[in-house]
């Protein structure tokens, strides 16, 4: 039967050196008030030290106390003191040697310890979120590890970079392996000595329930595996129950699995999304009308979302990522049609309008919500007719780097998983980094040129591999002012905006030249304008 402690209790539990283990997105699954508790005992006595931190998925809140702007533009110097920077960075905050190895899915949420691997004061490594959330099952059923082809021709292959976000990353986590003749990567698994964990109600028998989650996260799996290997389950709960109350059906986490329970003080540690304490739509509690989720504003990030909504046709199964790809939903619910598609998130949302940042992975409204464990085994095995994703930068080859931009470490997340399989990738983007633009009757227009070219020579880290692309698969490239196509692995342009200058706005701003369509088209006029109501005839026509 598990044992109810304190936060403090709980962090003078972690040993040194211990391998510990976390689960959830964004700021749900995350225990913050264990984590905040792990960081004050570091700084007082110096431990628990040396802490390898193992993650699936950003964890962390952007800074969305600190006048949150965008998922790559955060105000950092003025810290929201109520809630700022939660998640990972809290253990950071301690300063270098609390934890001194870390790999994730993504990590550029977590600002203190970015700063300490860019600093060289701690090992940092990078694998994709499918293949961490699964890996844990594998762990969990005593297997020796994960084969998959997710991986090849990327950053993470151990014949380009292994995974290894800076010099200090030393280890070998990915090997190529053989298999019936084609090649694989293995992921091998590990023990786990600590598992922080989060619910919103423990019984007295220590059953966890996520009535107020947004997300089934993947913490029975990583509970299963930390258990099976000899560690130590800690969760942190906003709520207790009696035993024998809660519904059988609702215990995602069953009390055999949980050594620990910790019930918050702080009711700012159990938000259940970086923007929001308790939003019951996005757990299931009531459906709210569509009209209460704000249109995006109309700029060339609209004109973008739109663009990448035309490519899509009713009955689609459709994947959003962060940042601009995911106001494609509310494009597609502006249009009224959001029925006539199914959204999903990686993190296990399924229908519904999926929430953009600050509180990405949820959605709003969703008809099913699965784990990410369960998710990615749908994405991988080629279950989404259509993934829309950023663009970091380009290169002549179709490769497409978001995951390390020169100093600035964030990781692919999902990115690796979900293009390595997905019938129609979409990558989306401006075409230029501070380009100061106007939209509107039917054209663009360039007021002042960006800074930051985004169509590169060489990436600086495959995340997505062009020449790695199925043959089967479309991949696009929509910009505001271009839209590129990947044809026989080759960069080819087939649209570009009304009101510009092909010459001076793409080519010139362009580090290679791309194959131009000999039917190179003009990008439909109609969602140069404030009000658009085309995509009905889009999905009509298909």
């Amino acid at each position: 039967m598990a044992k109810f402690i304190s936060a403090r209790e709980a962090a003078q539990l972690i040993p040194d050196g211990a391998t510990v283990a976390v689960a959830g997105m964004g700021l749900s699954g995350w225990a913050e008030e264990i984590a905040c508790a792990i960081r004050d005992n570091y700084q007082e006595t110096g431990h628990p030290k040396g802490l390898y931190l193992k993650q699936a998925s950003a964890l962390g809140d952007w800074g969305v106390g600190n006048s949150f702007i965008g998922w790559d533009r955060v105000k950092r110097d003025e810290p929201d003191k109520e809630h700022g920077n939660r998640g990972a960075t809290r253990l950071g905050e301690a300063g270098p040697g609390l934890v001194t190895k870390w790999t994730s899915a993504h990590i550029g949420s977590a600002f203190t310890l970015c700063d300490q691997a860019r600093a060289e004061q701690l090992e940092s490594y990078c694998l994709p979120q499918g293949v961490i959330v699964n890996l844990w099952r594998e762990i969990a059923a005593g297997r020796p590890g994960l084969i998959t082809k997710t991986g090849l021709g990327t950053f993470v292959d151990p014949r380009v970079e292994g995974g290894r976000m800076n010099q200090s990353a030393k280890d070998e986590l990915v090997k190529v392996v053989e298999f019936n003749g084609e090649e694989y990567l293995f992921y091998p698994g590990f023990d786990i000595d600590v598992a922080l964990l989060r619910g919103t109600i423990a019984d007295e028998d220590g059953n966890i329930s996520f009535a107020h989650e947004s997300m089934i996260n993947e913490g029975l799996a990583v509970a299963e595996a930390t258990k099976n290997t000899g560690g130590t389950v800690i969760v942190q709960v906003e709520y207790l129950a009696k035993k024998e109350t809660l519904n059988p059906k609702d215990i995602k986490i069953p009390g055999i699995l949980v050594d620990y329970v910790v019930k918050a003080q702080d009711p700012m540690s159990c938000w259940q999304a970086e923007g929001d304490y308790w939003q019951p739509s996005f757990s299931g509690q009531i459906k709210i009308p569509l009209d209460e989720i704000k249109p995006i504003p109309f700029d060339e990030r609209k004109v973008i979302c739109r663009r990448c909504a035309m490519e899509m046709k009713p009955g689609d199964i459709i994947n959003l990522g962060v940042g601009m790809p995911a106001d494609i939903s509310k494009v597609v619910a502006e249009e009224g049609l959001i029925d006539e598609v199914t959204m999903s998130t990686e993190s296990g949302m399924v229908g519904g309008v999926p929430s953009a940042l600050p509180s990405f992975g949820s959605a709003f409204n969703p008809q099913a919500i699965i784990t990410p464990n369960d998710m990615f085994d749908f994405i991988s095995g080629g279950g989404l007719d259509v993934t829309s994703l950023g663009i970091g930068e380009v290169d002549e080859e179709g490769n497409n780097n978001v995951s390390r931009m020169g100093s600035r470490l964030t990781g692919p997340g999902g990115f690796i998983d979900i293009t390595a399989a997905t019938k129609k990738v979409i990558f989306a983007g401006t075409f230029m980094g501070h380009a100061e633009l106007e939209v509107g009757d039917g054209k663009l227009k360039i007021l002042k040129e960006g800074d930051i070219r985004k169509f590169v020579k060489k990436v600086g880290q495959i995340t997505f591999s062009g020449q790695f692309s199925p043959d089967t698969q479309e991949v696009f490239y929509v910009t505001e002012r271009a839209v590129f196509k990947l044809i026989d692995k080759k960069m080819t342009l087939i649209e570009v905006a009304p009101g510009i200058d092909l010459q001076k706005d793409v080519l010139d701003q362009m580090d290679f030249v791309p194959v131009i369509a000999d039917d190179l088209k003009t990008m439909d006029p109609a969602i140069f304008e404030e009000t658009w109501g085309g995509l009905a005839d889009c999905f009509s026509a298909k």
